[in-house]
Parts: structure tokens; sequence; C-alpha cells
């Protein structure tokens, strides 16, 4: 089989499933894991992460605004390549090529070329998602094996929050200019975790909010993840809150309980590294009941 991933996430499970030979073409955005690095990259985006947030957000919503989108996909490149299979996603514009686009795109493709969106709103939506994989490749036994042992890290961190004397009141923040609340799996993750998020809504897509809301909320402790950054880069563009009124005020900053997140490794991709994200999670708001060591650059607190 031949396969196509325009969506890190994707390429992840592709890979976890002992098929990274099979992938031909992978996204611009996908570097994880190693052995995906030197694949044909068929897209390229109109921002980078080297861009002020500011300026990320008003490109993306100028081009949204104006009906274009906001990837570029090498469509005689996917031609050559002659996929049997392409893994794209319809859930965020801003996150991935669309499904649209791809369509579009795979018109110089043979019929038979199978185009598969996924579409994961929740962490079971995760699981499933891997399962799909698993039939469309012949690697259903293996995806059952990895969701099981997903299934049963997600369970720990459930078990393991209700030793936790307490709830804390947690804000995570998947964008910081403008400010946005993180969404889909985030607030799910946040409860399984042994927090109360104060801000998101399961389930549903992350949103934009006013600073003063997030001030009013009163957050014990504030995880930071914008999407597709890292630590250093997150730390780049702290005095984004840092120079807010109130920030001070907020009883995360006080008690010294704001995180700086690997987002782009273990928050923004629904695959299989969210079990990850669900750990470090879990250890930033319950440092007591969740001691274990982490992934390097993982988390950092300010």
């Amino acid at each position: 089989m031949r396969i196509v991933s325009l969506l890190p996430s994707a390429t992840e499970i592709v890979c976890a499933l002992g098929l990274a030979d099979a992938l031909v073409g992978v996204s611009h955005d996908c570097d994880f894991p190693p052995e995906i690095l030197g694949k044909p990259v068929l897209s390229e985006a109109i921002v980078g992460t080297a861009m002020p947030s500011g300026e990320i957000e008003e490109r993306i919503r100028g081009a949204i605004h104006k009906g274009k989108s906001v990837y570029h996909l090498d469509d005689r490149a996917l031609a050559r390549l002659g996929p049997d299979l392409i893994l794209t996603q319809e859930l965020c514009a801003v996150c991935a090529p669309s499904y649209t686009l791809v369509k579009q795109a795979a018109k110089l493709l043979d019929a038979e070329t199978r185009i598969v969106s996924l579409e994961p709103h929740g962490l079971l939506d995760v699981l499933d998602n891997i399962l799909l994989v698993g039939e469309l490749t012949g690697t259903a036994r293996p995806a059952q094996t990895l969701v099981d042992r997903l299934r049963g890290r997600i369970e720990a961190v459930r078990v393991g929050a209700t030793r936790a004397a307490s709830r804390p009141r947690v804000a995570c923040l998947e964008w910081l200019e403008p400010v946005y609340v993180g969404g889909h799996w985030v607030p799910e993750m946040v409860t399984i975790a042994g927090g109360l998020d104060v801000l998101g809504r399961p389930g549903e897509p992350s949103f934009a909010i006013e600073w003063d809301t997030v001030a009013s909320a009163r957050p014990e402790v504030l995880v930071l993840m914008p999407c597709g950054f890292d630590v250093d880069r997150i730390r780049s563009e702290m005095d984004l809150l840092t120079a807010r009124p109130g920030w001070r005020d907020l009883p995360a900053v006080r008690s010294g309980r704001v995180y700086l997140t690997d987002a782009s490794s273990y928050f923004s991709r629904p695959g299989p590294r969210l079990a990850d994200g669900l750990e470090i999670l879990a250890a930033a708001i319950h440092p007591e009941v969740f001691g274990r060591a982490l992934p390097a650059g993982a988390l950092e607190r300010m």
C-alpha cells in the first residue's frame, strides 16, 4: 500500500502501526517520528511559526475571509506518487490541508484512490481514528493493541486523579494574540487529569476570548499550549500575556502555577501522543499525585 498523510497526527498513527515505509508523501508540518524525515513534502502554508502570533492570525483570517485556502498542495507531485490512500481532515481550516482541497488536487489521480478525512472531537474519537486507519491499512490487530495500551494510560490518569484532594480551576490557552481557549479534546483532558476547565467547551472547537474573561475566571492553573508551538516559542511571546492588565493578580500567577508546554507534540495533534499530553497535564494540575518523569522539553513552569 502507498499512503499519503497530509495531517501530522495521521502520520504519527501510520508510523505507530508500523507503516512508515508505506508513507510516500507527507505534509510540511509532519515532523515526527524521525523516520519520516526525508519523505516527499506535498504542502506548504501561507504562514510560518516564526511570525508573531498576531500576524499569523491576521494572515490566516484574511485568507479564510477571502475564501482562500491557508495551504498550497502540489497536485502534480501527488499524482506522481500515485497513493492508494490519502489521509486528511476537515476539522480545522488552519491545522492541515482540508478534505475539499485534497479532493480538488486528487483530480489527477486514479479514481480508485481513497481519500479519508479524520475528524476527532474527543479522546475516544482519536482512538476510533486509530482503529479506522488500522482497518484501512490491514493492520487492525496492531491498531487494537495500540488503542488498548493508550486506553490503559488514560484510565490510569483518571484513577490517579481521584486521589487528589481538590479539583483546581484550570485554563488552557491555545493562542496568545488574540487569546484562544483550548477546545475539542483539551477540556476532556483537563477533567480526566483532575481539574476544572473554567473556559473550555468539551468537544467543541477552540474560540477567541477577551482577556477580561480569562482574568474573571481566576484560574488556579494556567496552561499555555498555542497550536504548533513548543516551550521556547511560547517563551518568546510571553510578554503578550504578562503585559495584560491583571496578569499579576491571577491566582495561577501568584502561586507560580503557569506552565508552558510543547503543544505541537502533545496537545495540538490528535494522535497517539495525546496520552503523553494527558500525563503532562496531570503533572501540572496535580504534581503531588503525578510525580513521574516527563519527556524532555514537554513542560516548563514559569
